[in-house]
């Protein structure tokens, strides 16, 4: 297999071992969300404030856990506690499966278990972000993270239509039955995996301090820059679940398949940006990131003007490529830059800034929605993911040109540039 080409990661056995085993989670995943969000809809009679909530509860550990989880991964050995975080998610999974079957379930019960299964995933994240340099190591890092992006999509290409067609014929439990089922994938190729075939360039540091990754991120302009550019946009726009369901149940009166359909579409788009982001690795610089989530939030506020289903469908894939794009390069970025001992707690704090809003973002949107209703909602969070992007990038020109200014004037060089790759503009 070539050494750059476009499937390169899969030269190295642990990535070919583990990248299957993801995919049926990742449809498994999808295939969950959908019925989730659903079976919300049906147990509160269609409120987009309790389907925000839900939302909400399942991303909260996020803002508590996600960096602890960055620091157990640098300080332990990152396979078994993904096992751990594998065998919490299947358990939640299972129980919330069976509830519904039972007919037994009840809202706060998925409130419960939503939060539950949150915070195994909040943990899981950033340990398994940080593995994949493990399993490629630092030179395939950047092409591995484009195709588990790629992964990540086709599950969402799969899952919700899977899901939609699951529910139509036997209602939202064995999506959820699927999901458990599919974390056993999971356990058994990490079992499989080698570890002396790992890409490991220091030992787990037990005393390895969450404050040393913040000190990094205060210290480096760029990648906080693009950290809070990814916060906007993901705390705003990233919020297609939500905006589906209730444009889809809402607004266009359509069922279960057509809300599955729609995830599916949005699949389309972001499968295509991970693809073509696979040989796109030298174009991961802050510019073209801001760039992309302002195109991004104006993709959003479009979808608030269709005015049939088949209208929305075209914009979907669109903002789904954007996005993907958008979110790929900025996750290249951070872990291309960081040195490994730090890689677990920064990718822990990304992935606190990238998923972190939605606690808050989600419940906001649910209530705006309720009263204002979601065309307005939908626009407002396109237009706050631009604004915020421009803002941004309006930051970062002033001061890459003080800080090229400077340079010149007191003729630096190399020398004075303590991290190469961080000033790429």
């Amino acid at each position: 297999m070539s050494n750059s080409g476009a499937l390169r990661s899969f030269k190295h056995r642990n990535f070919r071992i583990l990248y299957p085993a993801s995919v049926v989670s990742n449809i498994g995943t999808w295939a969950q969300r959908v019925a989730q969000d659903w079976l919300v809809l049906e147990l509160t009679n269609n409120s987009a404030a309790d389907l925000g909530i839900v939302t909400g509860l399942q991303f909260l550990p996020t803002i508590f856990l996600s960096i602890w989880g960055g620091a157990l991964a640098d300080r332990f050995s990152k396979r078994k506690l993904l096992i751990i975080t594998a065998a919490g998610g299947a358990f939640t999974s299972a129980l919330l499966g069976a509830l519904v079957i039972s007919k037994s379930a009840v809202i706060w019960e998925v409130y419960v278990l939503a939060l539950v299964f949150g915070v195994f995933s909040a943990i899981d994240a950033p340990i398994r972000t940080s593995f994949t340099s493990e399993l490629v190591g630092k030179a395939d890092l950047a092409n591995a993270v484009s195709l588990n992006s790629a992964n990540f999509n086709l599950g969402r290409l799969v899952g919700p239509a899977l899901s939609g067609f699951l529910i139509f014929l036997f209602g939202t439990g064995w999506s959820f039955l699927i999901n458990a089922l599919s974390y056993i994938f999971v356990i058994v190729s990490l079992r499989l995996i080698r570890h002396d075939e790992l890409h490991i360039t220091q030992k787990p540091n037990r005393a390895a301090s969450i404050k040393d990754g913040f000190k990094y991120v205060r210290e480096n302009l760029q990648v906080r820059l693009v950290m809070v550019t990814v916060f906007f946009s993901a705390t705003f726009g990233l919020n297609f679940q939500i905006f589906n369901a209730l444009m889809a149940k809402g607004e266009f009166h359509l069922g279960p398949q057509e809300f599955g359909g729609a995830g599916s579409v949005l699949a389309i788009g972001s499968l295509s940006a991970a693809i073509i982001g696979t040989r796109l690795e030298n174009s991961r610089v802050p510019k073209r990131i801001m760039l992309g989530a302002m195109i991004f939030g104006l993709l959003v506020a479009t979808l608030s003007f269709a005015q049939s289903y088949l209208q929305y469908l075209l914009i979907l894939p669109f903002a789904g490529a954007v996005a993907l794009t958008t979110f790929i390069f900025a996750n290249s970025y951070v872990q291309t830059t960081t040195p490994s001992p730090l890689r677990g707690r920064v990718m822990g704090i990304y992935l606190l800034i990238f998923m972190g809003g939605t606690p808050l973002g989600s419940p906001l949107i649910g209530w705006a929605a309720s009263s204002f209703g979601i065309r307005p909602t939908i626009f407002i969070c396109g237009l706050i993911t631009t604004t915020a992007a421009v803002i941004v990038f309006t930051r970062l020109r002033k001061l890459i040109g003080r800080q090229s200014q400077s340079n010149a004037e007191h003729d630096a060089g190399n020398d004075d540039v303590e991290n190469p790759p961080e000033h790429r503009f």
